[in-house]
Order: structure tokens, then sequence, then C-alpha cells
């Protein structure tokens, strides 16, 4: 099934550095200039591993392309996690989330100390990327975690969200960031997703 999407970056990239810091208010596509003063929703970004969980009669379990390799304690903790009658409604769904925890990333510890688990932020059923409230409505029936709701407003808010600090809603560390939705899912001419991130390293503090 389809592998998930790159997610650009609010701002744009200085070439004069190397593309190492944002150029502040250079909005990185037209759709983001255009919505730049409505409503989009905030939702934590999780520093893990891409997971897609697969099913089409059949229940697979995969990284963020067919050739990624999972780790073996990760793959074990998804089978507990999900069978194939939780899918039963579904002819064909994939489920996209993070694999966090322990051992994922340099900071995996700090969200799960001795463990990991899946917490989802899309599902995509044939050609339809599911509405939010669907998402959730989907993990509740599922009993898996969504990525946390951290606010919402503009996207220039999101922005300064991140260039003040984000605090992570599962401890007291920093978040990785901030991954931004229109409240209104949109594609943009080329039929891509109009979806954006900020990273809290982007803004390094003093």
């Amino acid at each position: 099934m389809n592998k998930y999407h790159k997610i650009a970056t609010a701002w744009t990239r200085d070439p004069e550095n190397n593309y190492k810091t944002l150029i502040e208010g250079d909005w990185a596509t037209p759709e983001f200039a255009y919505l730049a003063n409505s409503q989009w929703w905030f939702t934590e970004k999780i520093d893990g591993t891409n997971i897609r969980i697969m099913w089409d009669g059949q229940l697979r379990f995969g990284g963020k392309t067919d050739k990624a390799q999972l780790p073996a304690f990760l793959y074990e903790k998804l089978g507990e996690m999900f069978n194939p009658e939780m899918f039963s409604e579904f002819e064909s769904v994939c489920l996209y989330g993070e694999g966090y925890g322990a051992k994922i990333q340099k900071g995996g510890g700090n969200y799960i100390p001795d463990g990991v688990s899946f917490i989802l932020f899309d599902v995509r059923i044939g050609d339809y990327w599911l509405r939010r409230d669907d998402v959730y409505d989907i993990a509740t029936k599922m009993g898996i975690a969504t990525a946390p709701v951290m606010g919402g407003g503009s996207l220039m808010a999101a922005v300064r969200f991140a260039q003040d600090g984000i605090q992570s809603t599962f401890g007291d560390f920093a978040a990785e960031g901030l991954v931004m939705r229109p409240a209104v899912e949109l594609l943009d001419r080329a039929g891509r997703r109009v979806i954006s991130k900020i990273k809290s390293k982007d803004f390094p503090s003093d």
C-alpha cells in the first residue's frame, strides 16, 4: 500500500547557510501563504519511526517504505496490538502512525522508558484520507492512541508556538515539533495534501 507522503516545513530553508535555518515569513508553498491566516489544527510530532498497518484481507506491518526493516521488538509489539478481527468492517485500509519508545530514535526513552508502542495519525481508505473525527473514531474502536492535539489557529500561530518552545504532552521534555492540517482537508493542484510541519530544533534556544 502507499507509503506516507512527505510533509513540507512551513517556511523555506535558507540556502545561504546550507539550509540550516528557516527564512522567516517565506512560506514554503503558495497554499501555505494563501491559507496562513485560516484555521489549522496542530498535533504533536512524535520522534519515532514511520509505521503502516495495512489491511486488504491480510494484516501486514511495514515501515515508511516496503524496503524498510522494522526492529523485531517493535514488530512483536504491533502483533500484540493488532489482529485481523479489528479490521472486519474494512475491505482495504491503511493506518499510518509512529512507532515510538525506548531504543527508537535518540530520545525515544523519554516517551516510554521501558517499552515501545504505536500512535495513529492518519487513515487512508482507497484514495481518501479520513477526516480527523473519523480517524479518532477508528482509534477509539481499536483501542489505540492518536497523536495529541496541541491546539488550533493560524499557520503563523503554529510557527510562533514552536519559536516559544513546545512542551511534549508525554513528559517534561521538548516536543519534536508540530504537524499542522487545515481544518478542512485540502489538496493542491497536483493532488497532493495540504499539510505542514514545524520542528522545535528549527528554533534553538539561546
